[in-house]
């Protein structure tokens, strides 16, 4: 229990460990990681127009490692760029995958137009880019001119327009997923030099056995480490460039949401160690724990504020830095390379995004539509146009020289002048009136529903209007302090919204709560008399006795019918009600307590007043607008 004075977070502990909203915890990891990302490019610019020498010389810095006779040698520059890039693409992997299991993707037709749209924003760029470089020798970088920086573009996204609907940002995150996957195939496939077939096969046969470990259900972190590393190797090796091999080990890594059974088996493991502290008890109660979260989920929480707060600052700091001087930009700017990627990314970017979409939605007859309103797709596709760490790293294969200096300077001023137009896209949109607005941001394509049992007024547990335009579904314990705390909260969302239905489903959590099935059977023993909501109240109250004489003195003074309720506790009347609250919350995914849903959809994250208040009326904006 939360002692009285602490402050209440909104998070249960659950939320805590199990890493209960991935979307929203990589979106915050990559909005924070651009502001460092941004500081490394400054300091990377700095650097190398101070003392260049200093610059070039360490980033050339010769490093070896040796095993025996056999050895990998490059400079520090590249060990950056093919060895620590390697877990950056590991991550952009697994956030795929999470997308495919759990995500806005699982939904399998609305894989078609992020995908059209992330393969629409990398082919009008090209062409922007060949058209400008025709006939010359610089056509060679088109790879150069076509993928989005993920972290730049969320962080910078989020500053040009902070108040934009979570799906905006959804909706980018899954077009630079399919972005970052074609521009990995473009390098292997492109840009990769002397290709070696034997090294290739090696690294083939490799992956077969990472396949055969993951299907015989190998979840030992250590043997995947030892064959990626092997793989990498032997990658390197074949002259393809390595990176790939990161990318292909997070899509293999499943996710998954916690089933209820996994939870109780570690409740249960942990209950035994606390009956009999051994070490033995405490590896069980350790891997039990582990093994209720998804290995995709527990791997993005180890490795993605490592790339997003230290390898892809380091990228930005050994690949940025360019002498400027007013020779430099004269010619620069006169360069196809230069105006090839900045009207690429600038143009091309937006147009590629929204007009692929634009033209899918029409094709099908709006059977395929974007999730968000098409100012939110121009905004996207705007931003989109900042390329950064995959650009970067494309340049350095494709140019050498003053032509990779003005590469990198049409990268860094591609993302300058897509955060500009972002803002006046988004600035723009605010000024409309109010409906036109919203449907500008917001669309009209349905959201997904979570929840798998509609609400039900003949048979639910409902508080507020009848015919609200938003309701939020509860799934809860009476006897979870995370439960009683986030009650407060729910009397204060009622209170400030006239226009909210409240539900209350059962989920009583046998395991670490022993009086939560008789508290909520006594809740519908209340229920046949008339005074659920009452009886609902009255044992959130006192949540630290629920022992049946507890039960029936909150019956008495309740002025119920007591002999009636202590004959249907008795009898467990009400444990088929909770048995079926129980299955449709297995149906929904629903595995601890408190969960929320909002107009059917999964609520994740915190549950403080400004955190649902938030959710309410972004779904009552929703509401108005028929979606």
């Amino acid at each position: 229990m939360t002692e009285p004075g602490e402050r209440f977070s909104g998070r249960t502990a659950w939320g805590a460990l199990h890493l209960k909203t991935p979307l929203r915890e990589f979106l915050r990891t990559e909005t924070g990681g651009a502001a460092l990302l941004l500081t490394a490019t400054v300091a990377a610019l700095v650097w190398a127009n101070v003392d260049t020498s200093s610059y070039e010389s360490l980033w050339h810095m010769r490093l070896s490692v040796r095993l025996g006779g056999h050895g990998l040698a490059q400079d520090l520059r590249e060990w950056v760029n093919t060895g620590l890039m390697t877990f950056f693409f590991f991550v952009v992997g697994l956030e795929a995958r999470r997308e495919f299991d759990m995500g806005e993707l699982r939904e399998r037709r609305r894989v078609v137009l992020p995908m059209v749209a992330g393969v629409g924003g990398m082919l009008v760029p090209i062409a922007i880019y060949l058209a400008i470089n025709s006939g010359g020798s610089s056509s060679h970088g088109w790879g150069a001119a076509m993928s989005t920086d993920t972290a730049f573009a969320l962080g910078m996204l989020t500053l040009a327009a902070s108040h934009l609907p979570s799906r905006m940002r959804t909706f980018l995150l899954t077009v630079t997923v399919v972005d970052d996957l074609v521009a990995l195939a473009v390098i292997t496939v492109f840009y990769s030099r002397n290709v070696r077939v034997m090294p290739l096969l090696v690294a083939a046969a490799i992956f077969a056995v990472i396949l055969a470990a993951r299907l015989r259900g190998e979840r030992r972190g250590l043997v995947y480490a030892l064959l990626g590393v092997a793989a990498w190797v032997a990658m390197f090796e074949s002259g393809v460039e390595p990176i790939v091999v990161g990318l292909l080990l997070g899509l293999l890594t499943y996710a998954s949401p916690a089933a209820r059974d996994d939870l109780q088996r570690a409740s249960e493991m942990f209950r035994l160690f606390r009956e009999q502290p051994t070490a033995e008890l405490a590896r069980s109660a350790t891997d039990g724990l582990a093994s209720a979260v998804s290995p995709n989920e527990r791997l993005q929480l180890m490795y993605h504020p490592w790339t997003s707060y230290v390898i892809v600052p380091l990228f930005a700091l050994a690949n940025a830095g360019i002498p400027i001087s007013a020779s430099f930009l004269s010619h620069a700017l006169t360069s196809p390379i230069t105006l090839g990627i900045l009207i690429a990314y600038i143009v091309g970017k937006p147009v590629g995004i929204t007009g692929s979409a634009w033209l899918l939605t029409r094709l099908t007859r709006g059977r395929v539509q974007v999730p968000v309103g098409w100012a939110s797709v121009a905004g996207g596709g705007a931003i989109a146009g900042i390329g950064f760490t995959v650009s970067l790293l494309i340049a350095t294969l494709a140019f050498s020289g003053p032509r990779l200096e003005e590469a990198k300077l049409g990268i860094l001023g591609s993302a300058l002048l897509a955060s500009a137009l972002t803002w006046v896209i988004f600035r723009v949109t605010s000024m409309l009136p109010k409906r036109m607005k919203l449907r500008a941001l917001l669309g009209t394509s349905e959201a997904i529903i979570d929840l798998a049992a509609p609400v039900d007024p003949d048979r639910d547990h409902i508080r507020g209007s009848g015919d609200a335009p938003v309701t939020v579904v509860e799934y809860g314990d009476f006897e979870c302090p995370y439960c009683g705390q986030a009650e407060p909260i729910v009397r204060e969302l009622l209170a400030d919204f006239g226009d909210l239905r409240y539900v209350w489903r059962h989920l009583p959590l046998h395991d670490v709560h022993p009086a939560a099935q008789l508290a909520a059977e006594a809740s519908e023993a209340a229920a046949a008399q008339g005074m659920f909501w009452e009886m609902h109240d009255l044992l959130f109250d006192h949540q630290d006795a629920l022992r049946v004489r507890d039960l029936i003195r909150y019956a008495e003074s309740l002025e119920l019918d007591v002999e009636r309720f202590s004959a249907d506790l008795r009898r467990h009347l009400g444990a088929s009600r909770v048995a079926e609250d129980l299955d449709s919350a297995d149906l929904s995914g629903v595995a601890g307590t408190p969960t929320f849903f909002i107009n059917g959809k999964r609520h994740y994250g915190a549950y403080d007043i400004e955190t649902l208040s938030a959710a309410v009326r972004a779904a009552r904006a929703r509401a108005y607008l028929g979606v």
